[in-house]
């Protein structure tokens, strides 16, 4: 009697001093995680990041709007997530990171996506508490939510596995029983075969299945997550939101398996992390999970999808606001008519550091302008910097600048190009391939004119071919209402688009020696060069710098304008 009532008593104290660890466990992660937040606020995020897991939900997408990979790679734009990537969950990264992908061009969806951002970031301490909510899906596993509404998982075990799987368990529970009642050596084999075989189809199924049971858990701590953010009264638009989570506790009560380790994964107690670890490849807990679930996830897609989006989207917002009071300055834009002017002033690039502010002003005749200017002047690090701000300001509307006015553009780039060996296409081709998808989508019948910006075009071909295709195909672009920003060295372009280009250039200067850059845009044709004086540096013959001199001297008094 004494025996049981000692044994009960251990018990029930090593439950207390269990919860009573977990709760004391739970206060110390808030407190450290709440810190980290509020350090690295208005901060870029140095951290590993896994391009192809964070872009799983945005190679889903199909949208007529998505920029190409093309412009993407040009404007450095994983670069550029890496600066403005401040969300807390994997969710809202991937979120972040699609949003970046697809420029808007409803100014009412603009608009509303900025009150959203003002309007929960007015009480600091509740974003805090939202932003450790989001937290909780900061695993790698959470990636993988996306994974269960964008696939149709298909079973992959055959249906007698199946059926093992579901009884093994009972089989494992029989033979405890048997050795408990009458210990016996076969009962014990029996036992040990059982666990082995369960090991082996673990460890062998994982790579198959693992992606996906290791989201179950994840998509529960993300109910549970919007659950809090509704009813932290920060969010305005839940209603869809709100039906999908009362739809999904079907899917909750469905997976109780499931529910249970979402609640040790919540814990964050590495005791209890490692002994239902144990329990999962014992008792092929993640193959059950797997074949039973799949009809539950199938029937609740719509709903998973409406809530990620909703998770998302919130932790993208509180990352806007991070990235705008972390900038030097920022400007919201202004975006008007079709027929607008392209009119932005201090313009810089957020990843170059100490980046000197230019402006640039199209006007109604002029919707084109060519950037001329020295080698390592700024012209590509402008271009790009015109380019990213553009879809800035149509992502998350906030463009690194005093002023921005345009109409909404489609942006369209030709910057990084290569020759491919594999295809066959010579530097030349692959960017007259770049250049004509730009042509085909710039066309007059376009209810959205675009934004084109070319680095050096037709630079792999000769200068009279290069010159007489480059003035046709700008002329081309520009006739149709697109605005064209056009990096070169070819001074002749600038005659023969005198009508329909602004002439910009960027210079330098020697002092003995050494070539000084100011980066500050100039309007008029490049008054100075430096490639000639890069070579001389480099100690190219006299002779040859001499002659160089005397034929870039009388190229440039019968050229400027």
């Amino acid at each position: 009697m004494y025996y049981f009532l000692v044994v009960a008593l251990v018990l029930i104290a090593m439950v207390v001093i269990f919860y009573i660890r977990l709760y004391y466990s739970k206060l110390s992660w808030t407190k450290k995680r709440l810190a980290k937040i509020r350090g690295k606020w208005a901060k870029p995020v140095s951290a590993r990041r896994n391009f192809d897991l964070i872009r799983l939900y945005l190679d889903a997408s199909e949208a007529p709007d998505k920029i190409s990979v093309q412009t993407a790679n040009d404007l450095d734009l994983n670069s550029v997530f890496n600066y403005i990537d401040r969300t807390n969950s994997k969710p809202g990264r991937q979120y972040l990171y699609n949003l970046l992908h697809h420029p808007i061009t409803d100014i009412d969806a603009l608009h509303e996506l900025d009150a959203e951002i003002e309007d929960l970031n007015i009480d600091v301490p509740a974003r805090d508490r939202v932003e450790l909510e989001l937290s909780k899906l900061n695993s790698s596993s959470a990636y993988h939510i996306a994974d269960l509404f964008l696939k149709t998982h298909q079973p992959v075990f055959q249906s007698v596995l199946s059926t093992y799987i579901k009884v093994s368990p009972f089989l494992i529970l029989a033979a405890f029983v048997s050795l408990v009642i009458i210990p016996n050596i076969f009962s014990f084999i029996f036992l040990i075969l059982l666990l082995v075989y369960n090991v082996v189809i673990h460890y062998t199924s994982r790579k198959k299945i693992s992606a996906y049971t290791n989201s179950l858990p994840q998509a529960l701590i993300m109910h549970n997550v919007a659950v809090a953010l509704i009813k932290s009264g920060k969010f305005s638009r839940t209603e869809a939101a709100k039906e999908s989570l009362t739809r999904l506790l079907g899917l909750k009560r469905a997976l109780t398996l499931v529910n249970m380790e979402s609640a040790v994964v919540g814990a964050n107690t590495d005791i209890g992390y490692a002994v239902f670890q144990l329990f999962k490849v014992l008792f092929l807990a993640e193959p059950y999970v797997y074949t039973s679930s799949l009809k539950h996830i199938d029937k609740y897609r719509g709903d998973i999808r409406a809530v990620y989006e909703f998770t998302g989207r919130a932790d993208a917002l509180i990352a806007i606001q991070s990235v705008r009071e972390g900038l030097p300055f920022f400007n919201k834009p202004g975006f008007t008519g079709i027929d607008g002017k392209l009119e932005v002033t201090d313009l810089f690039h957020p990843l170059v550091a100490n980046c000197v502010p230019n402006s640039l002003h199209t006007t109604n005749a002029d919707r084109g302008a060519l950037i001329t200017g020295s080698n390592m002047a700024g012209k590509t690090t402008f271009i790009k910097a015109l380019g990213l701000n553009a879809l800035l300001a149509q992502t998350i509307f906030t463009s690194c600048s005093k002023s921005y006015k345009a109409p909404v553009l489609k942006i369209q780039t030709s910057i990084k190009t290569f020759d491919n060996i594999d295809e066959q296409k010579s530097y030349f081709q692959a960017q007259a391939s770049a250049i004509l998808n730009i042509i085909d989508h710039s066309a007059e019948k376009e209810t959205v004119k675009s934004l084109v910006i070319i680095d050096e075009i037709f630079r792999g071909t000769n200068t009279i071919e290069r010159i007489a295709a480059a003035k046709s195909v700008l002329s081309y672009i520009t006739a149709n209402q697109n605005f064209v920003f056009v990096s070169t060295h070819d001074l002749e372009l600038a005659e023969l688009l005198d009508e329909d280009f602004i002439v910009y250039s960027f210079s330098d200067s020697k002092d003995g020696r050494v070539l000084v850059f100011d980066y500050i845009l100039k309007q008029g044709l490049l008054k100075s060069t430096n490639g000639i004086a890069i070579l001389k540096s480099m100690g190219y013959p006299e002779s040859v710098i001499d002659e160089a001199n005397i034929v870039s001297e009388r190229m440039m008094n019968k050229y400027l304008v």
